[in-house]
């Protein structure tokens, strides 16, 4: 199964920090937000990505390419442990990038991948949404269409004042944390949204999504809204919703950032006693 990767976006909220670079780049601890979703696509076994780009978001392509003048030198210096992560950068999956020319929005970027999909199903992972999980989870979603032989979406309960920056489902639970979609909304206001259950950046999708692509209509600032698109997959083919198990971070968000920062570190033996006391001298000084 392929992987589409949107990654065009301009970073906008992240400015000044995203002026020349881009901001799946931004790093979390001490790799770049988007090398997090590459090996979470590379642990479900998908190595077959295509990454959409746009303009000055060259620092993605040389991140997972190969460097020789930098494995040179590591190897020079002996540097043996910095030389084999390079190195399992440039080589863990072969890596497509196309161009989104316009800003036309999430569904316009999914479209521009169109004719390197092919009439197969594949996966679209969000460039700045970091999920920490036993299985990763697009691997659950992918075992979910399995069953299902339908699209699958995933789906987080998120607090009622922020379903306004989701698309929320409208569903009927089926099994587990498995729903059958009925309808989608695209970032309603609390008191209009159909449940509390927010699509987030993981889906597997029938081909049959780039007919309705091409139907919709742009919505608000001229953009297609991939969530426009699936509610006519959900109402002629079906779609169901998987409430995934792991701990999502958006990367899109600042306070999400920093705290996936913080909490990652956190998990890492060789951080996290110093990041403790830190943490507590701090809280002792306020």
């Amino acid at each position: 199964m392929k992987v589409v990767i949107p990654a065009a976006g301009l970073g906008v909220r992240f400015l000044p920090a995203t002026k020349a670079q881009p901001k799946e780049m931004l790093p979390v601890v001490d790799k770049p937000a988007i090398q997090y979703v590459v090996e979470e696509a590379v642990a479900s076994g998908m190595t077959d990505i295509i990454i959409i780009t746009g303009r000055g978001k060259r620092a993605i392509e040389d991140h997972f390419d190969k460097s020789y003048e930098l494995e040179h030198k590591l190897r020079e210096s002996g540097n043996a442990e910095a030389l084999s992560e390079v190195q399992r950068i440039a080589s863990m999956a072969d890596i497509f990038y196309v161009r989104q020319k316009e800003q036309l929005g999430l569904g316009h970027a999914i479209l521009c991948a169109k004719k390197h999909i092919g009439n197969d199903p594949f996966a679209v992972m969000l460039g700045d949404d970091i999920v920490v999980s036993d299985k990763p989870c697009i691997g659950q979603l992918v075992d979910v269409f399995d069953d299902m032989e339908q699209s699958v979406v995933g789906v987080e309960q998120v607090p009622k004042s922020k379903l306004h920056r989701y698309g929320v489902i409208k569903g009927r639970k089926v099994k587990d944390d498995i729903y059958k979609v009925e309808d989608l909304v695209e970032k309603p206001h609390a008191n209009e949204a159909p449940s509390d259950l927010a699509i987030i950046g993981r889906y597997v999708l029938k081909p049959e999504i780039f007919s309705h692509l091409e139907r919709i209509s742009p919505g608000k600032g001229g953009e297609y809204q991939l969530t426009d698109a699936m509610r006519l997959m959900c109402r002629k083919e079906g779609m169901y919703g998987l409430r995934f198990k792991g701990r999502r971070y958006d990367i899109g968000s600042k306070a999400d950032w920093l705290r996936a920062t913080l909490e990652l570190s956190m998990d890492r033996e060789d951080l996290a006693e110093e990041l403790r006391g830190s943490y507590e001298r701090f809280i002792r000084k306020r």
